[in-house]
């Protein structure tokens, strides 16, 4: 293309601009991609920047996301809402550009990446999801029919979630996804050599990848062809990979020195004369943004005026599917959920993750594109559609997906998915577990992500795995983490009113916690009461002389000790808390009134750590050692989880011991 040069050029000098301006970030990737990214959106990505959340665009993560300032230039040069301005307030408080990518934040970036690995992981999700819904509509094939592009670098892949996520999409065949490999050879702390040895192109091969390789990251039309024969792959994913240098241009290219550091006003001087770019900083001549303007925009403009006739076609020809792509195309399900909130049937003891499981199912029915797994655990997370099938290369219609053993590629994917939008997701998996999965939940309550977690076999009554499978500080940690609702409901009914809260959810992520021991239901549970976060579930008979606080089990566990109290002449109220994230947000005289007893008259209950039940109660009878192996009731009764236990406990607080 005619302007080429001058506009990589261009790229280039804003990238060196805004980290000098800034005194901060991570030029080196930004130099060595920026052809990569020039060929990618002037030839090849479809997006109306006029439209940023179309949901057929192309996609577009950028998993190395320390490289922001080059995707932020490119969204500058390409049209979308990110000013000259924008750029000169990098990394400065409140901006369009913080120091990573964040979704939501920037118009036109479509996940937020940083974390090393976890945008490959994202973009495996957005691919996931294009197959799925392409086959869930009928025509649907009209309507999502778009590529996923990810770049990324040595470090993403030297991340152990990038093969977890790499292999599933082998395994899937999602040819439609692209990821370009920046192969720049050097890390933050040196040489790529000092670190890994790897094959990484036979790595991708084994994983069931085509590879290409492309030795001169600065021939744009090299990366154009191979960006072609990628999109025309109908069976495999595909892994570019580009040799580049790293901070190419400037005095210490090729080196870690450039990598996460400003270059300073004299090293970028002498780069801009490397390119032959004569131009002041954050300067751009007409020539490149009209470049952009003939290519990207006007492509992408192009598309989505075809696209909005396709569409006025097929809610023609297909009102009602197009009405529910419409309804849920935001992941709002509100609407389809059943309207009777306290629809349990009165069941015989039952784990909560039996409860889940059961509920699940009903929600599936109302709830058409809902779609999810478990990392290799549905028998026992209780995480199967029944009467659905599974997920394959050979199936995209299947709504049971089977992640393998890969718990953070899982949430990573689920994220995508989420991400691209008109699905609801859920991913499944033992509490204990979620320690593999952390770094992604929490990412996606930053992305403000409805995702849904199911966490079973939730504490030491699990019994006989042991303390390597007994969770203790699992709930603190979840709990800890912002804009994330944590639920452990009593029984079914609270299992119930947790799942239809998850649902109903659209901008934060929702943990669910449940037994994989027999819990009696509680004729006083209800909706209403998880809703809030906390309730009374058993009041006192007269006068509070103590209040039980309990969550999960260890509710029915209090409601137990609460009649050996009153036995002994102690009047006590027990109280539900399954959610202190709703609980929260209510006001301090609305949670006293649910306590009523002061603070030194209250115990909270909960086999798991203490960490957290202290800003509500005195007293705590929790679990802050690991576990031990065997029957599950032997192993609570070892560590002091019984009702007469907790009513001594009570007694000896209020100096009534006999």
């Amino acid at each position: 293309m005619k302007y080429d040069d001058l506009s990589v050029a261009a790229i280039r000098s804003l990238c060196l601009d805004g980290t000098n301006n800034a005194n901060s970030g991570h030029p080196g990737m930004a130099l060595s991609s920026a052809p990569i990214l020039y060929t990618l959106f002037t030839r090849h990505l479809i997006s109306d920047p006029t439209h940023p959340n179309w949901v057929n665009r192309d996609r577009f993560v950028l998993s190395a996301g320390h490289a922001s300032m080059l995707l932020y230039t490119m969204l500058h040069l390409s049209g979308y809402a990110v000013s000259k301005e924008d750029l000169k307030s990098f990394r400065k408080l409140g901006s369009r550009t913080p120091g990573h990518p964040e979704v939501g934040r920037t118009p036109g970036v479509d996940a937020t990446a940083g974390p090393l690995g976890q945008g490959i992981g994202q973009a495996v999700g957005l691919a996931v999801a294009e197959t799925m819904l392409s086959a869930m509509y009928p025509e649907g094939e009209k309507l999502f029919n778009h590529y996923t592009y990810c770049l990324c670098g040595d470090g993403c892949l030297e991340e152990g979630v990038s093969q977890e996520a790499i292999a599933y999409a082998g395994t899937m065949h999602l040819n439609k996804l692209i990821l370009i490999y920046d192969y720049n050879k050097v890390t933050l702390d040196g040489p790529l050599s000092d670190s890994s040895s790897e094959d990484e192109a036979a790595r991708f091969m084994a994983a069931g990848w085509d590879v290409i390789r492309v030795h001169d990251g600065n021939d744009c039309d090299l990366i154009d062809a191979a960006i072609a024969k990628a999109k025309a792959s109908k069976e495999h994913p595909t892994m570019i990979m580009v040799d580049t240098i790293i901070g190419y241009g400037t005095p210490k290219q090729g080196t870690n020195k450039v990598h996460g550091s400003p270059v300073g006003i004299e090293d970028a001087e002498k780069a801009k004369a490397f390119y032959h770019y004569d131009y002041a900083p954050f300067e751009v001549p007409d020539e490149v943004y009209l470049t952009f303007k003939t290519t990207f925009i006007a492509r992408g403009q192009k598309a989505f005026q075809a696209y909005e006739k396709t569409f006025a076609q097929y809610k023609s020809n297909h009102p009602e599917d197009a009405h529910y792509l419409e309804t849920t195309v935001k992941n709002d399900v509100s609407s389809l959920l059943l309207k009777d909130t306290d629809h349990i049937p009165e069941v015989p003891p039952e784990a909560t993750r039996v409860s889940s499981g059961h509920i699940l199912n009903v929600f599936a029915k109302e709830v058409k594109n809902l779609v999810g797994g478990s990392a290799d655990v549905a028998s026992s997370t209780e995480t199967k559609l029944a009467d659905e099938t599974t997920y394959l290369p050979s199936n995209r219609k299947g709504r049971n997906m089977n992640f393998g053993i890969r718990e953070f590629a899982m949430a990573c994917i689920q994220n995508g998915m989420l991400l691209h939008g008109g699905l609801r997701t859920y991913a499944g998996c033992f509490l204990v577990f979620s320690d593999y999965m952390k770094p992604a939940i929490r990412l996606a309550a930053l992305s403000h992500l409805p995702a849904v977690y199911v966490f079973t076999h939730d504490s030491i009554a699990l019994g006989e795995d042991g303390p390597t499978h007994q969770p203790v500080e699992h709930l603190a940690m979840l709990r800890s983490i912002p804009n994330v609702n944590v639920i452990r409901p009593a029984d079914a009914r609270e299992t119930y009113a947790a799942w239809k809260l998850a649902l109903q959810s659209i901008d934060h992520p929702t943990c669910m916690v449940f037994t994989r021991q027999k819990l009696n239901q509680i004729a006083s549970t209800s909706y209403e009461g998880v809703a809030s976060g906390g309730y009374v579930v058993s009041k006192e008979r007269k006068t509070v002389d103590f209040t039980l606080i309990a969550s999960g089990s260890e509710v029915n566990l209090a409601l137990e000790a609460q009649r050996l109290l009153l036995e002994d002449g102690i009047d006590t109220r027990v109280v539900s808390l399954p959610s202190m994230y709703s609980f929260d947000k209510r006001s301090e005289q609305d949670r006293e009134s649910v306590f009523a007893a002061p603070y030194e008259k209250r115990m909270a209950i909960e086999m798991l750590s203490s960490f957290g039940w202290y800003k509500y109660a005195k007293h705590v009878m929790c679990q802050d050692t690991f576990g031990d192996s065997g029957v599950g009731a032997e192993v609570t009764s070892h560590f002091g989880f019984t009702a007469v236990n907790l009513k001594n406990k009570v007694e000896e607080i209020l100096g009534k011991n006999k």
